[in-house]
């Protein structure tokens, strides 16, 4: 029987009982077992590797904890130290070449305009700078080699990790945890017996750093980022660690403190850097660290627990969701993993889906940095894509759970990072393609780049802010904010004022193009040793979200009522979705799709989901269009292209297709270096592989879609439930309009259901099931609520060759709720 610091039972036993006492005991102990499941991680073992390690945050500071009993590892990072300093990297020479390019294209000679994309269009100055661990506080415990009954865990119902093992007959604990209020990451490290506990403590950095200890009990790990790409490294940073012990004493020797029969000792960690913004370093990284520490006073651990408890739970406790529990949740957490695909493991489902809210919590606070392509987690100085953002679908897809999951407030750093964009890229907009507005590419990092990089195959996509701006509407749209929406139009504007600047008419159809352009880092089998090309599905699916929503947003704000004429005059012009030979939805504005083609992005669904342009209600032709594309790409690939494919089957309302990527994304991965073949590390980390934390995200993200559904006019109940699924309970679900859901089913069906309003107005529903309420009336005629205005796109066209599939529409009941603000409103199966 293992011993757990949590509730004193470890779901891991192997106990025959005989008598009424013992049978009893059983019960009490599985109970306790299936509290935990939901929201712990737990483990037999330490961490060997990196992915096993558990991760601890606060938005700003981040840390990896092996829980090692002899040689004890904390790795270090804090969301600022990234190489190299500010700087510009956007090609003027592109703005002379631009017509000839756009010519090339449209006369079908991509490999010879993608040479002179490469050679005048991508940045000759920088790539972009990688982000940068801190380093490591290592800890070394003698004569603990030998030990058992070992027990880690991440508890994320406290956001603390802990372990605890016996040597001889002496029990060590040890729990960490970073605060928000605080802002410091504490470790403490007990033993049950008094003047027991004696280890040294050091820190380290790979590439080296200045470190130092000092009698006063503090390590000082002082460094400098490194310098990148010829960009010189000026970011500097200090670590300090901040040793207090309970008996014993502290001894300094040379870069190390040796803390020698104490009862009990606390470590505070604080970090900061020179970082002001993505222009300036000029804060004092020497007193910031200190002023942490010195805003702690005389708080004791316990203390800064509470007030970082007090914090978390606010926002984590918000959503739950159990989809029941089996004996094997009992497990493990990595042979859980191992076992899913087979297991009967609902319980791991549901950790999987609070382990992504608890990871957004912890790596994207207001005042941080956006969460990277990692998070705020890295153990490397040259992390894999340089732990950048990615924003051709892996930064948005970190930022898919923050509404509908309710953690809006974790949304800020990136809306943050898009007024800073949107500044950054006036000048590329000018320089490189002489148009007004603002624009971006493919990627991005704390400097704010905006310029294209990686070569054109991949990086001559101009639609990163586009993009990257819907995620403003998203976020007005659940929470109804006008004077957040003022503050944010400027940008929309900007950004179509670029586009509406920069697209030109493609000679075929005269629609209006972009050009050049990408379908994100995929190319056409008619072309496939150059991906450029215009006016890709993708890019004209988002042109006409920036457009018309931007226009929507000049109306509800009542201004600029010529710029929303020539918004809407220049949605008239854009190409409509086309349905190819083989039924598919084209991913290029010509019939180029491979049907064998696996590739891991699928950019002209963005459509279905992120967007709300196809729907099986309104246009089931381009819905199995859709359908018919996802298919012929297959399911497993990786980890974050699975985590797309869980929303896409669920908007696709095909709940057991969503399942079974659940169950292909939590494959175990084992492996090194890069692979297309994705899962999930024993710590629950994405493996693309390699690590990637956008699949968590997504994955997270589509669990929600899976339940709740608000983008097509209506709310809709258990739109993509699996049949395995037939039990459970969400609550606190959020959707447009400022609706919260609390919703429990059984049979597959909703039993009850709970609809709180924050603004009041008409709150549509859609069931597969008749439901009964007071105040609900069958629906009629469009929703006016304004939050749920359909997309009013363009008629598809169709290829001659294209042989549509009758789609079957499951029926649904829609109903009307008139709702006043902060009221509740309940509902359940209407009784025939």
């Amino acid at each position: 029987m293992r011993i757990s610091n949590t509730n004193g039972i470890i779901c891991k036993f192997r106990f025959q009982f005989f008598a009424f006492i013992g049978v009893f005991f059983l019960l009490t102990t599985q109970a306790l077992c299936q509290d935990e499941s939901q929201f712990n991680l737990w483990y037999d073992e330490p961490a060997q590797k990196w992915v096993e390690a558990l991760p601890i945050g606060n938005g700003r500071l981040g840390a990896m904890v092996y829980g090692d009993p002899q040689q004890e590892v904390i790795q270090l990072n804090e969301n600022t130290v990234w190489a190299g300093q500010p700087n510009r990297n956007h090609n003027p020479e592109a703005r002379e070449y631009l017509a000839r390019v756009q010519e090339l294209l449209f006369e079908g000679k991509s490999v010879e305009a993608q040479t002179l994309v490469n050679q005048h269009f991508i940045s000759e100055t920088s790539q972009g700078m990688p982000y940068q661990t801190v380093g490591n506080l290592k800890l070394s415990f003698p004569d603990h080699q030998n030990y058992s009954e070992y027990y880690r865990e991440l508890d994320l119902k406290d956001a603390v990790t802990r372990s605890q093992y016996k040597v001889g007959n002496r029990t060590y604990k040890t729990k960490v945890f970073a605060s928000y209020p605080d802002q410091v990451i504490v470790v403490q490290v007990t033993s049950d017996q008094p003047g027991t506990l004696n280890f040294s403590a050091t820190m380290d950095r790979p590439g080296g750093a200045e470190i130092t200890a000092s009698e006063n009990g503090e390590l000082k790990l002082h460094g400098k980022t490194s310098d990148f790409e010829g960009v010189e490294g000026s970011l500097e940073f200090l670590a300090i660690t901040k040793i207090k012990t309970s008996g014993g004493e502290i001894i300094k020797e040379n870069d190390t403190l040796k803390i020698q029969n104490a009862d009990s000792a606390t470590m505070f960690i604080s970090i900061a850097s020179n970082f002001k913004d993505y222009r300036t370093l000029d804060f004092d990284e020497h007193q910031k660290a200190a002023a942490y520490l010195s805003a702690l006073k005389n708080k004791g651990p316990e203390e800064i627990y509470q007030d970082h408890l007090e914090d978390y739970q606010t926002y984590f406790n918000r959503v739950s969701l159990n989809l029941g529990e089996t004996q094997a949740a009992n497990l493990p957490t990595d042979e859980r993993i191992r076992n899913f695909k087979t297991a009967d493991d609902p319980a791991l489902i549901s950790l999987y889906f609070q382990f992504g809210r608890y990871l957004l919590i912890t790596s994207s606070r207001p005042g941080s940095q956006p969460a990277n392509l990692q998070g705020i987690w890295n153990d490397q100085l040259t992390p894999a894509w340089d732990s950048k953002y990615t924003v051709n679908i892996n930064t948005e897809m970190n930022y898919w759970p923050a509404e509908i999951t309710n953690l809006t407030e974790f949304h800020e750093p990136l809306i943050q990072m898009v007024k800073e964009l949107a500044v950054a890229g006036r000048k590329t907009a000018r320089e490189m393609y002489g148009s007004k507005g603002w624009v971006m590419h493919h990627n991005t990092d704390i400097w704010r780049m905006t310029g294209a990089i990686d070569g054109s195959y991949w990086g001559m996509w101009p639609m990163g802010g586009v993009w990257l701006s819907q995620h403003l509407f998203d976020k007005y749209d659940f929470s109804g904010d006008k004077e957040f929406l003022k503050s944010v139009y400027p940008i929309v504007k900007e950004a179509s004022t670029f586009y509406l600047d920069f697209m030109i008419q493609e000679p075929e159809h005269n629609w209006l193009v972009v050009s050049p352009s990408i379908s994100p880092e995929h190319a056409p089998a008619a072309h496939s040793e150059s991906s450029l090309t215009y006016g890709t599905t993708m890019d004209n699916q988002l042109i006409f979200d920036l457009f018309s929503k931007t226009a929507k947003t000049a109306a509800i704000l009542n201004r600029d009522t010529e710029f929303q004429a020539r918004l809407t005059e220049k949605l008239k012009q854009l190409p409509p979705m086309q349905i190819g030979s083989w039924g598919q939805l084209q991913e290029w504005i010509k019939d180029w799709d491979d049907p064998n083609s696996k590739h891991r992005h699928v950019s002209h669904l963005y459509g279905l989901y992120p967007s709300n342009q196809i729907s099986v209600y309104r246009n089931p032709n381009l819905f199995e269009a859709a359908r018919t594309s996802l298919l012929a790409r297959g399911d497993e690939s990786t980890g974050w292209s699975m985590g797309w494919k869980v929303n896409l089957w669920a908007r696709l309302l095909e709940g057991d297709h969503a399942l079974k990527l659940i169950k292909d994304q939590l494959t175990p991965s084992s492996q090194d270096g890069f692979s297309e073949k994705g899962g999930t590390y024993p710590n629950l980390f994405d493996a693309h592989p390699p690590f990637q934390i956008d699949g968590n995200f997504g994955c997270t993200a589509g669990i929600a879609e899976m339940l709740l559904q608000s983008h097509d006019g209506a709310i809709q109940l258990l739109p993509a439930l699996p049949k395995a699924w037939k039990k459970g309970e969400v609550t606190g679900l959020r959707a447009r309009g400022g609706f919260e859901v609390d919703l429990k089913w059984e049979n597959n069906k909703p039993k009850q259901v709970l609809i709180s309003s924050a603004l009041g107005g008409n709150c549509r529903i859609r069931s597969y099931i008749p439901l009964e309420g007071k105040g609900l009336v069958q629906a009629k005629g469009d929703n006016p609520n304004i939050f749920y205005k359909l997309p009013d796109i363009k008629k598809p066209l169709i290829s001659e060759e294209a042989t549509l599939k009758e789609v079957k529409i499951q029926k649904v009941y829609e109903y009307d709720l008139k709702t006043s603000k902060g009221g509740q409103y309940k509902l359940k199966i209407k009784r025939i």
